[in-house]
């Protein structure tokens, strides 16, 4: 198929560059971590080998930054145009994409996961910091991009994968060991990524569990969800589950605000940068079992309005809840998002008999 069409219709869909010349992110005063003191189905992965030079040297290591106009090219190069099916809004700041990193102090020998690395804008930057990056990405088109625009790095791997389904945590391990066995020194991987905004919520189930293999996931995020999930207080609607998963695996921490201009295509909503510091195995708080734990949680959040009494009397009798309840230090009439994650480890151990 004759691709020009495509092309000058791409062209014609991007916004103006005059408004982005140099598009700021909103920065906002980094928010302490809410709550954190007072308390897939297996299918076959390909892999894609990265394979294209980059340009104008910056600090000793060769620095091509990724604007409108490379990500304009780059999408241009394959006929390409983002698909709304897969979430895809690409960064039109490269600005932006140095605050990331900056933000999980990406190094040199580090190893960094992405998620939708897309035209490699983000990609580059990480290489550019010294990073080794385990790219994973759906859409084979993108992944062939990615993976040829750094062939001769030796600084990327492209799994060509769905996130949500891929055995993430297995495809690090073996990479983090071959990096050691290669000689290099051990240590806990981050993960910096753009992500579509439909798999959030997803993404961060996956990854915050994995204390052990990473120690920072810095995330691009739906401002909206970003918010929720660092800013959920007490006794409001906002206050969820994820809530009490994000505190127990995790200290969050709202970085800043990047207004929706920045992407193409553009969203309908701004975005904001969240960063995840991973607790240790050995640092998450004392429950018998994760699984009877976070089940607890979602059967008291079930009847929201109801009294823990009464929503949790599957579990034990509505006088064992009350007596638990006032050992916590909590009323026996409280509901569910009046309680900390703290004090609903506490409720746990009481009540939950394994």
């Amino acid at each position: 198929m004759n691709s020009a069409p495509h092309l000058l219709l791409l062209q014609q869909s991007l916004p103006p560059i005059s408004s982005l010349q140099n598009p700021k992110p909103t920065l906002r005063p980094s928010l302490p971590a809410h709550n954190s003191t007072p308390g897939a189905r297996k299918s076959t992965p390909t892999y894609i080998t990265a394979c294209a030079k980059t340009t104008r040297k910056t600090g000793g290591r060769r620095k091509n930054p990724d604007d409108y106009h490379g990500t304009l090219t780059a999408l241009n190069s394959k006929g390409r145009f983002p698909r709304k099916s897969l979430g895809q809004h690409y960064m039109l700041d490269s600005e932006i994409n140095d605050q990331l990193v900056a933000a999980a102090e990406v190094g040199e020998g580090d190893v960094v996961l992405e998620i939708g690395p897309g035209t490699g804008s983000l990609t580059n930057v990480l290489i550019n910091a010294g990073a080794t990056v385990l790219a994973i990405e759906k859409d084979p088109y993108m992944a062939t991009l990615v993976s040829e625009r750094f062939a001769q790095t030796g600084q990327l791997k492209v799994l060509q994968e769905d996130f949500v389904k891929c055995h993430i945590h297995s495809h690090m391990s073996s990479l983090l060991g071959s990096i050691e066995s290669a000689g290099a020194s051990s240590r806990h991987a981050k993960v910096v990524a753009n992500i579509p905004f439909n798999i959030s919520t997803d993404v961060v189930k996956q990854l915050l569990p994995m204390g052990d293999i990473f120690s920072e996931v810095v995330l691009l995020l739906q401002e909206e969800t970003a918010f929720r999930l660092v800013e959920s207080y007490l006794r409001t609607s906002e206050y969820r589950p994820i809530n009490v998963f994000v505190n127990f695996y995790s200290d969050p921490e709202f970085k800043f605000k990047v207004p929706r201009t920045n992407f193409f295509p553009q969203p309908n909503v701004d975005a904001a940068v969240v960063k995840f510091r991973l607790k240790q195995p050995t640092q998450y708080p004392p429950v018998s079992s994760t699984k009877s734990f976070f089940s607890m949680v979602n059967s008291a959040f079930n009847g929201k309005r109801k009294m823990l009494r009464k929503s949790l009397q599957h579990i034990c009798t509505p006088s064992e809840i009350e007596s638990a309840l006032e050992n916590v230090g909590r009323p026996a009439t409280s509901r569910p998002e009046e309680l900390t994650t703290d004090e609903f480890v506490k409720l746990h151990n009481l009540i939950v008999k394994e």
